[in-house]
């Protein structure tokens, strides 16, 4: 990598590819494409505009290390999976009490701000983005502001949903009656006894990722699993396989995520269990997604630290405030 940047989601081992491109998390696909085109002009030992020899390779290692990766994953098939860990990211920091610090202000008002969050982090990010690649010796320090913004946009974000399913969860033991009895909701919502489940359509893909597994051949198997999540979606067996065959592979913030989605449909899964030792064993914490049943974990309680005194600046107008 040309640059160490300890800020946002690369300071939670996440490389942050939308900062990499100067995108929001919620840009359109056919954006990625028209933005990673300028940028690679503008790197491109052929046609930059940089001042000697020594911007021209880092411009060049820039390119080669850092954009086109980023590109490679957004603009295919690798970007769903890349969402679910964002997303997973989000609802997690959000679930305990969205505590993060973050060190520009415009990230500082964006994670205080009481409305307007969509319209001031799309805003933002398009004024940080069109200055990003013009000096080469400070696109660290922009990529770092881009991912500050993306992890704050996603803890508030996310922390909505994890809040909307505090509140609408049911408190522990408490059963939905009508006249006494269960409701005909809280009847068809109970699933049924293992012994009379049918077979999963994901077995199929289960059995043959398995079998990848044990060749040693993880990318196939990750493949397999990926059909399988599209028939089921919250397969334990499927999130647990595949959290272990990235841990194989030393993915470690993708195994994370699939692990804790293994675990949070099914606690007792075997394979999210031995993930999740594994990962234990690497100073690695698995936090299920439990979020759904946690109270008070908001992104208004967080301590991270303020901003500077007074609301003015370049979009000081764009945030509605502290959060109270």
């Amino acid at each position: 990598m040309p640059f160490n940047i300890q800020r946002g989601l690369f300071k939670l081992d996440i490389t942050d590819h939308y900062a990499i491109l100067g995108l929001p998390v919620t840009i359109d696909t056919k954006v990625i494409r028209k933005r990673y085109l300028k940028i690679a002009q503008s790197l491109h030992p052929d046609t930059s505009k940089v001042a000697n020899d020594q911007e021209r390779q880092l411009a060049s290692e820039i390119l080669s290390k850092w954009v086109n990766p980023a590109y490679e994953i957004l603009k295919g098939k690798g970007r769903n999976e890349y969402q679910l860990v964002l997303s997973q990211t989000g609802k997690r920091l959000a679930s305990e009490g969205g505590k993060i610090n973050v060190e520009s202000e415009v990230a500082q008002k964006l994670l205080q701000a009481s409305s307007n969050i969509d319209t001031a982090y799309q805003t933002v990010v398009q004024a940080l983005a069109a200055k990003q690649y013009d000096e080469v010796g400070k696109v660290a320090e922009i990529v770092g502001q881009l991912s500050e913004l993306n992890l704050v946009y996603l803890l508030r974000k996310q922390g909505q949903g994890v809040r909307e399913a505090s509140a609408a969860a049911p408190s522990p033991g408490s059963t939905s009656t009508t006249g006494g009895k269960p409701s005909p909701s809280a009847t068809r919502s109970a699933p049924p006894p293992t012994s009379e489940r049918k077979t999963s359509p994901v077995d199929g893909c289960v059995r043959r990722a398995q079998e990848y597994i044990a060749k040693n051949n993880y990318s196939k198997a990750i493949l397999e699993l990926r059909d399988g999540l599209k028939l089921d979606p919250n397969s334990s067996s499927c999130h647990g396989l595949m959290g272990w065959a990235y841990l194989k592979q030393n993915q470690v913030s993708m195994a994370k995520v699939h692990i804790a989605k293994a675990l949070q449909s099914n606690p007792n899964d075997p394979i999210a269990q031995k993930g999740q030792k594994a990962l234990a064993q690497l100073g690695q914490k698995i936090t299920p997604a439990q979020s759904a049943s946690s109270s008070g974990s908001s992104s208004s309680d967080s301590k991270a630290t303020k901003p500077k005194s007074g609301g003015g600046g370049m979009f000081g107008g764009l945030f509605g405030g502290k959060k109270k």
